[in-house]
């Protein structure tokens, strides 16, 4: 099963997509889109043309656990993927993501002022690979 991975942002979004067997990241990519609708209906066609069964989608919570409104945007964009595809949408609690994210740009040698290219994409990554291994498939 092919999973998508997404981190949302208002500006950019971070995707990830896993290899077939849903075992590996395969591709991450970040995508420049700041209306919602738009964003779901580009991610939807990435969906479909990589053959992508489930979405899932970056939860963004506070340190202690609770929701403000970016998670609700999140899972209104969650329902808005789900009218849109008909795959499932499993939100995964991203804390963290983007701090560790830029912490292996960092360390990778990339400059500070590249980081904000690629890190959504690395983001992505880094909610795919903590589903992925968490076994909740």
């Amino acid at each position: 099963m092919r999973i998508m991975a997404i981190d949302y942002g208002d500006e950019r979004i971070g995707l990830a997509v896993s290899d077939l067997t849903g075992t590996l990241c395969g591709d991450a990519w970040t995508m420049n889109e700041w209306n919602m609708e738009r964003a779901a209906e580009r991610i939807c066609e990435e969906a479909k043309a990589r053959e992508v069964e489930r979405f899932v989608l970056g939860l963004p919570k506070n340190m202690d656990g609770s929701e403000g409104p970016r998670a609700e945007k999140s899972r209104q964009f969650a329902a808005m993927l789900t009218e849109r595809s008909g795959l499932e949408v499993r939100l995964w609690d991203e804390r963290r993501s983007s701090i560790e994210a830029h912490a292996i740009l960092h360390a990778s040698g990339k400059k500070e002022k590249k980081h904000r290219k690629v890190v959504d994409a690395v983001a992505a990554s880094l909610i795919l690979e903590g589903y992925l291994g968490s076994g909740m498939r």
